[in-house]
């Protein structure tokens, strides 16, 4: 059957932690994609595809934050579909999902990552023996989660005992924690965008940082020397490239003593006019319309590219 492109299914909503601020990605994404192309805003409620996709008329724009969103589980549902979608497959959404193995993949093609440590809540080791392995200035973080869901900052002994305490499931990353400066990059295409650094007040960028306080401060392009970002750009590039991701992607760091280290790739990232991608092309000189545009064409070629059968 020939394809005829008709409109985009946004996806957005889910049922994981980050419903609430992928419901808004989703309904900015959908008003200013609606302005270039026709466009049908969807909210999920579960983890399976909407009825009415069909693979020969529609495209569907992920905006679908954490759990079966940026999980790879969705792209594998369309995937398997054969249904063009915008961004990541489902291979390179698995593997930016997954903290561990992203620090893995990234510091086995020379990425500086900080010392970590993986637990799982059914053996979770004692706080002395974490202590002695990485220090008592840690950063706590589920292993598959996102938008600093779960995050916790440990300063002492007791902290980490308590934070320890709370794990009832799943597997946990412990880090030590960089003291340094906060930035995040946009890149589409694999090009890198303008770099922007974050300001929080007591350094603590967690969900409340991230969406609640007015003291959290964003500065666009940041205020850097030319050396440090070539290093945060070309490390950025660098990964996007080795770990396979497609249309865009944004990639965090912290800088220590003039040296940038991974934190990690975030495939869907959030989508309001205020969210750090839009505000790393922004400083760029490509405002939202056109960047929810520009991401959404890239699927659009695929789909329209005549089949190689």
């Amino acid at each position: 059957m020939k394809k005829n492109f008709e409109h985009f299914f946004v996806l957005s909503g889910g049922t994981s932690a980050e419903r609430e601020v992928s419901l808004k990605s989703g309904s900015a994404v959908a008003k200013t994609l609606s302005k270039q192309y026709p466009v049908k805003n969807v909210v999920l409620d579960s983890e399976s595809i909407p009825d009415g996709i069909d693979s020969n008329r529609h495209i569907v724009f992920p905006v679908l934050h954490g759990a079966f969103g940026e999980d790879g589980r969705l792209q594998a549902l369309l995937e398997h579909e054969a249904i063009e979608f915008v961004g990541s497959g489902s291979e390179a959404s698995a593997l930016c999902m997954d903290k561990l193995a992203s620090k893995l993949k990234a510091k086995k093609i020379g990425v500086p990552v900080a010392e970590s440590l993986s637990v799982n809540a059914s053996s979770i080791p004692l706080a002395d023996t974490i202590i002695k392995e990485l220090g008592s200035d840690l950063v706590i973080k589920p292993n598959r989660s996102g938008s600093s869901d779960g995050l916790s900052y440990i300063s002492n002994r007791s902290s980490l005992g308590l934070a320890l305490s709370k794990i009832e499931e799943g597997d946990w990353l412990l880090e030590r924690r960089i003291e340094g400066r906060e930035f995040t990059v946009g890149l589409l295409e694999g090009s890198a965008l303008e770099i922007v650094e974050i300001k929080c007040r007591g350094g603590q960028f967690d969900y409340h940082a991230k969406y609640e306080s007015k003291q959290t401060l964003y500065e666009s392009p940041a205020v850097i020397d030319k050396d440090l970002e070539q290093k945060i750009k070309g490390l950025a590039e660098t990964i996007y490239k080795a770990f396979a991701c497609r249309d865009f992607a944004r990639i965090d760091f912290m800088v220590e003593d003039n040296r940038p280290y991974f934190l990690e790739v975030n495939t869907i990232p959030g989508m309001t006019e205020t969210s750090l991608l839009p505000k790393s092309a922004a400083a760029n000189g490509l405002m939202f319309d056109e960047l929810c545009q520009k991401m959404a064409s890239f699927a659009l070629e695929r789909f329209l590219k005549p089949s190689m059968e």
